[in-house]
C-alpha cells in the first residue's frame, strides 16, 4: 500500500503554480477592492451575486452553499451575520419543514447594486484587459473543461 506520489513534472508544476499565484493575487485584491468601495466583505458579496444573478433573490439554502462552493456551517454563520446587517433574511420553506430560503432584502439588492459596477470594473482593469479576446476564449474553454472534468471526480 506504499504508492509513490505522483508528483508534478516541471511543466505540470510551473503551470499550477502560476494559476494558484495569479487565483490568490486577483482574488485578494477583488476582495480588498469590494470592502474599500462597498465596505461588503467579499463573501458578503459573492452570496449577494449569487443570489440576484441565480435566483432572483431567493435561493433554497442548500442550493446557495452548493454554488458558492462552502461548507454548510460557513454559509449558515455568513448569512446570520448578513441577517443582522439587513442584506438578506431566512424564510422557512412550507413544502419542507427542514428547508430555509436565503432572500435578498431591499438593502442586500441596494448593497448589490451599488457595488457591483465598481466591480466589474476591477475586473476589467486587473483580468480582461490583461488577455485578448482570443486568449479569454481559450480561457474560458480551459476553465470549462476543468470544471467538467471536476463535475467527474468524487470530492
Amino acid at each position: 500500500m506504499n504508492e509513490t506520489p505522483r508528483w508534478l513534472d516541471p511543466e505540470q508544476k510551473a503551470a499550477w503554480d502560476s494559476f494558484i499565484r495569479m487565483q490568490e493575487k486577483l482574488i485578494g485584491r477583488l476582495s480588498r477592492r469590494v470592502q474599500t468601495d462597498s465596505k461588503m466583505s467579499a463573501a458578503d458579496y459573492i452570496v449577494l451575486a449569487k443570489l440576484t444573478e441565480e435566483g432572483g433573490g431567493r435561493l433554497r439554502f442548500l442550493e446557495l452553499t452548493k454554488l458558492v462552493e462552502w461548507e454548510k456551517s460557513r454559509m449558515s454563520h455568513q448569512v446570520t451575520r448578513m441577517a443582522k446587517r439587513g442584506l438578506v433574511t431566512r424564510e422557512e420553506c412550507l413544502d419542507d419543514g427542514r428547508g430555509a430560503f436565503v432572500v435578498a432584502t431591499p438593502a442586500g439588492y441596494a448593497a448589490i447594486e451599488a457595488a457591483a459596477p465598481l466591480h466589474v470594473e476591477h475586473v476589467r482593469r486587473l483580468f480582461i484587459e490583461a488577455l485578448p479576446r482570443e486568449e479569454l476564449s481559450t480561457l474560458a474553454q480551459i476553465s470549462n473543461r476543468v470544471l467538467e472534468h471536476m463535475e467527474k471526480q468524487p470530492d
